[in-house]
């Protein structure tokens, strides 16, 4: 067995959900479950119909309406017509109810978004159908996926673990090709909860390692993990293998392929990741895997990316030195104010941090002046190396004298605690230069 995700480019049309079929067919002897995002643009657009029905009271779903209609002809299937009809009049009279109250509740907001891939699932699973496969569609809290009521941002709860295969292991043995929703559940009360950012991803990655599944394939519109941002460096190319802590630390610092907390269940299993690309089926794309799978000769950097927009603040005691219980205000400050640190350096009496520059810092700068002087410094980037930690010395040292070349000042430099990555800061403005020499000295010279 296989689980096969496909996101919303993947599928967007009748087109695209051909090329999808012909991509499954190819590996029905796999035993393939499949999972789907929603088509195209159709959670931007429900969100945007909530939003016209919140503020001005009227409802209009006619972009999403007619490219699940256009899609349900162009593919000729009748039989699924009857079943798309009833979603989209389940819709209009939830955005009826909407515009009446003129409220949207998070459990509100998780019920209409819902749609997108409720309706994206029933074409395809009708489509596969049509041309000869067992298919059939699935919503995914019908399959044993059960959250908390977090709306918006809902957490699987560990009886999905038992739950999901206890329901999806029959479906594979009675030969049917499930097509499930991706990014759904349902909470313990029965309402509609979504998984938040990354959770259709999360939804496949959880059904292969509940299922204990050969392989997870995660289809996508580019080439795998690149070894750099192709807008940014024009040669970058895919990385064949990296592990999930590799993985996560890309993604978490700008290489936006796989969410960190959809590959959490694949690590507690070690159940390999292929990200694959639905555009160019060729293309070998990445591997993720264990450490132990993917230890094979690499040169020292496996990737570099960069995160813009960055805030870096300076923090340093008024206090005594040793006295003891300043880093743990500094960090309750910025618990309180609910504000994400991304990088930390610290010293006996001083603290480093950065932050997403979207954070209004007046009241934690109030705060923190009472035991500290703070220097809050706009318009950053990071600039993170993935590599091999037992290369740090001679990944650091090249780093150095690329920045030291080009004439870049590090500002802050941290090592992350999973020791795959090396991340400092530059000015906003250097980011793109930086990345693009270090990827020229670490990458181009393997070419040579």
């Amino acid at each position: 067995m296989i689980v096969m995700k496909f996101g919303g480019s993947s599928v967007a049309d009748a087109s695209r959900l051909r090329h999808v079929a012909g991509i499954v067919k190819s590996q029905l002897t796999k035993k393939p479950v499949l999972v789907l995002s929603a088509m195209g643009d159709t959670t931007d657009h429900l969100l945007e119909a909530a939003n016209l029905a919140l503020k001005q009271g009227k409802v209009d779903i006619k972009n999403i309406e007619k490219l699940h209609q256009d899609t349900v002809k162009a593919l000729k299937l009748s039989s699924a017509q009857k079943e798309i009809a009833g979603l989209l009049d389940e819709l209009t009279r939830l955005l009826s109810g909407i515009a009446l109250i003129r409220e949207l509740t998070p459990r509100t907001k998780d019920y209409l978004v819902s749609f997108g891939e409720r309706l994206s699932v029933r074409i395809a699973a009708a489509y596969l159908k049509s041309i000869g496969m067992n298919s059939r569609a699935f919503d995914a809290f019908d399959l044993g996926f059960v959250s908390n009521s977090n709306y918006t941002q809902a957490e699987l709860l560990k009886e999905s673990w038992d739950l999901i295969p206890e329901k999806i292991l029959p479906q594979i043995k009675g030969n049917v090709l499930p097509v499930v929703t991706g990014f759904i559940a349902k909470d313990e009360k029965g309402s509609i909860t979504t998984l938040g950012r990354g959770g259709s991803d999360l939804s496949a990655t959880m059904i292969a390692a509940a299922c204990k599944a050969e392989e997870i394939q995660v289809w996508k519109d580019v080439d795998g993990i690149l070894t750099a941002d192709p807008r940014i460096v024009k040669n970058a190319r895919p990385v064949q293998h990296v592990t999930y802590e590799e993985a996560a630390e890309l993604a978490y610092f700008g290489a936006q392929v796989l969410h960190p907390r959809a590959m959490l269940p694949c690590m507690k299993t070690g159940t390999p990741v292929l990200v694959k690309n639905s555009y160019n089926i060729e293309a070998p794309g990445t591997r993720i895997e264990s450490a132990s799978a993917s230890a094979k000769k690499s040169p020292p950097v496996r990737a570099i990316t960069s995160k813009h927009k960055v805030t870096l603040v300076d923090i340093v005691s008024t206090r005594m030195l040793g006295q003891y219980g300043f880093l743990a205000e500094v960090f309750s400050v910025f618990a309180k104010h609910s504000i994400s640190i991304d990088m930390v350096a610290t010293s006996e009496v001083s603290v480093s941090l950065t932050l997403d520059t979207a954070y209004d810092l007046a009241e934690v700068k109030k705060e923190l002046s009472k035991i500290a002087h703070i220097e809050v410094k706009t318009g950053k980037a990071i600039v993170t190396i993935i590599g091999n930690v037992k290369r740090s010395s001679e990944i650091l040292s090249r780093t150095f004298r690329i920045c030291q070349l080009l004439g870049v000042p590090v500002q802050m430099i941290s090592q992350g605690a999973s020791k795959v990555n090396i991340s400092f800061i530059v000015n906003d403005t250097e980011a793109a230069e930086t990345v693009n020499a270090l990827h020229m000295d670490f990458f181009d010279s393997l070419d040579k």
